[in-house]
């Protein structure tokens, strides 16, 4: 199947191949046809499946026909960089169409995008606060909105942009075609985005699960050894692109520090940066001036960077559906990719959520840090020989006492169930 088979309008078609677009992913082909006859779309695919262009083509399509020079499409989204990179690949797809997109999202300046409104913008991409704010102030009205799309919706609504959403839904026509559209969404927060939705269109590609091409390694790691296992992954890794997720924000600065003064090209990003640092700090990570980022959860949720061959979890994901947005960031376009996560005995109950998430255990490897604090001959990468047969294997749900499970994990390595 090829994008022709959609009947795009030509200028459309002309856009989909200066993208290189040429074979439909299958969300695309599920949702594409949905969208164009007019259905509201539940959307759920892996993470780097190509949801941007499922939602934006259609959307495109539908605002060749009508009115121009006034906001028909709103699509909001939980942080400035998917907004932005939202943005950005409506305008090469709308290059020949003539519809104009503006971004809006805080930490810059509003009369920018209020002019950008105002001139007569047919497509807003937004995040919930500053579209609230601009709103508020009068400055455009969204009374004339025929598409309503909500990316990563189920970050919006578990993660406090609720109240927000539907501040934005109540400024709506009732009368809109809606699509929602997350790698995950689970149960109960599902009712929320029904309510969002009129007789949807329920379109499921293995959207709990990662990318098949990517590799799932577990590391066990002391919090004291974090670092130096970090530094020894990267120094092998030097010719390729690595994404480190950490918890908060004053580590994914600190680390960042340290890893420059070991002589590597990293950077940070992360909530406490102006928005002129993350859009700098995006742009070095993808033209390759930095070959390191490392990053909240920030950067979990829909970033596309091209050839990101490692993620590392230095910190556990609170969650397995974000372990699932961090890993989602390698493997994409159905390239193959690298997911490590460092973790220590208190990690075993979301190890043990994670893998029944994944259907499968991750690979165990020991650091070598790890193996000299523990006087083992095994390192790095190295496996454990083969278990005798009838001898059981380790895994996070050992039945031993529930003070030993609280407390530590058995990393005893396996053949990967892959």
């Amino acid at each position: 199947m090829s994008f022709t088979q959609f009947t795009f309008h030509p200028q459309i078609a002309a856009g989909i191949e200066s993208c290189g677009f040429t074979t439909p992913t299958a969300i695309q082909k599920e949702a594409i046809p949905h969208i164009l006859g007019g259905r509201d779309i539940m959307g759920l695919a892996q993470t780097g499946t190509g949801k941007t262009a499922a939602f934006v083509l259609p959307l495109l399509q539908r605002l060749m026909k009508g009115p121009r020079k006034k906001t028909r499409a709103l699509i909001v989204a939980p942080t400035r960089e998917l907004a932005e990179q939202i943005h950005v690949n409506i305008l090469k797809m709308a290059g020949k169409t003539g519809l104009k997109s503006v971004v809006v999202y805080g930490g810059v300046g509003k009369q920018p995008q209020i002019r950008g409104i105002q001139a007569g913008a047919e497509i807003i991409v937004a995040c919930p606060g500053r579209l609230l704010d601009l709103h508020r102030s009068g400055a455009f009205s969204l009374k004339s909105v025929e598409m309503l799309v909500l990316d990563e919706a189920d970050h919006m609504f578990d993660q406090g942009f609720l109240p927000d959403v539907r501040r934005i839904l109540a400024q709506l026509p009732n009368k809109r075609q809606s699509l929602i559209f997350s790698a995950t969404m689970p149960p109960q927060i599902r009712h929320l985005a029904e309510d969002v939705l009129t007789n949807p269109v329920n379109v499921q590609i293995n959207h709990t699960l990662p990318a098949p091409t990517i590799t799932h390694t577990l590391m066990q790691v002391s919090q004291t050894q974090k670092t130096a296992v970090l530094k020894n992954l990267l120094g092998d890794w030097t010719n390729s692109t690595t994404l480190v997720f950490t918890r908060t924000k004053h580590k994914a600065k600190s680390l960042a520090i340290v890893l420059q003064k070991a002589g590597h090209k990293a950077s940070s990003l992360q909530g406490n940066m102006s928005q002129l640092q993350r859009q700098q700090a995006m742009t070095g990570f993808r033209n390759g001036t930095h070959t390191i980022l490392v990053a909240t959860d920030i950067a979990a949720r829909g970033i596309d960077v091209e050839g990101i061959s490692q993620v590392v979890n230095y910190d556990m994901p609170d969650t397995p559906e974000t372990y699932t947005h961090r890993t989602g960031r390698t493997g994409r376009a159905s390239l193959s990719g690298q997911a490590y996560t460092f973790a220590s005995g208190e990690d075993a109950k979301m190890i043990a959520l994670i893998e029944r998430n994944l259907g499968m255990k991750m690979v165990r490897e020991r650091s070598q840090e790890t193996s000299k604090e523990k006087n083992s001959t095994l390192s790095a990468g190295e496996h454990r020989p083969k278990r005798k047969q009838n001898s059981k294997p380790a895994t996070a749900y050992a039945k031993t006492s529930r003070k030993k499970r609280a407390s530590s994990y058995d990393f005893g390595l396996r053949k990967s169930a892959r």
